[in-house]
């Protein structure tokens, strides 16, 4: 019975990995391709990113859907009129099946902007980091568009909020990932590590 839980975990591991993998493919479609995302809703950045990951073979080759906009119901839904947009969404769930499961991984996506008045990087605590946190959102990371601004100076600024919210040990730090440059982790008490992910578009 262990090995088959260590089974499970490896290959949960692997396909986040994929997710990560087809989401950075996408990320960098756009760059390679000079779309000006800055004049775009944070919306239509997901459905560009979307896009390029249905049009990458990699997704037919590891057999992982994509979709957008994803409605997340809870064990306790009373169905009534009006019951769907009361519900929380998401904005990527990937999708994968075995010979007897379906494992699925969850990305929230949060505009930025490195200026201190914008409100996007309080956005990015309250709605995103938050929402993890509180497990309104579970078994999934954040990713961030950065559309204007220095991308460093962006991620201090949301560190400096966590701090004036006393929240010092919960800042997001750089890590090394293989296939992407701006790539963070921060610790919380209630879930342990939350994944985050920063696209740079604001050069494009």
């Amino acid at each position: 019975m262990r090995l088959n839980k260590d089974i499970v975990l490896i290959f949960r591991k692997g396909f986040e990995d994929n997710c990560y993998q087809l989401l950075i493919d996408a990320y960098n479609k756009i760059i390679s391709d000079k779309i000006n995302v800055s004049i775009l809703d944070e919306d239509d950045i997901s459905a560009l990113l979307n896009n390029n990951i249905e049009l990458n073979p990699k997704s037919i080759e590891w057999k992982i859907d994509s979709k957008t906009e994803y409605y997340i119901f809870k064990d306790n839904l009373v169905i009534k009129k009006g019951f769907a947009k009361k519900q929380s969404r998401i904005d990527f769930v990937f999708s994968v099946f075995t010979l007897e499961s379906k494992f699925k991984y969850f990305i929230e996506a949060k505009k930025l902007k490195e200026k201190n008045d914008s409100g996007l990087k309080r956005r990015y605590i309250n709605t995103g980091i938050d929402n993890f946190v509180t497990k309104k959102y579970e078994n999934g990371s954040l990713v961030g568009y950065l559309v204007e601004g220095d991308l460093n100076n962006t991620v201090q600024g949301i560190n400096e909020l966590l701090k004036k919210d006393n929240r010092n040990s919960e800042c997001l730090a750089g890590k090394k990932l293989h296939n992407h440059k701006y790539y963070y982790e921060s610790e919380h008490k209630e879930i342990g590590i939350l994944k985050h992910l920063i696209f740079n578009f604001s050069k494009n």
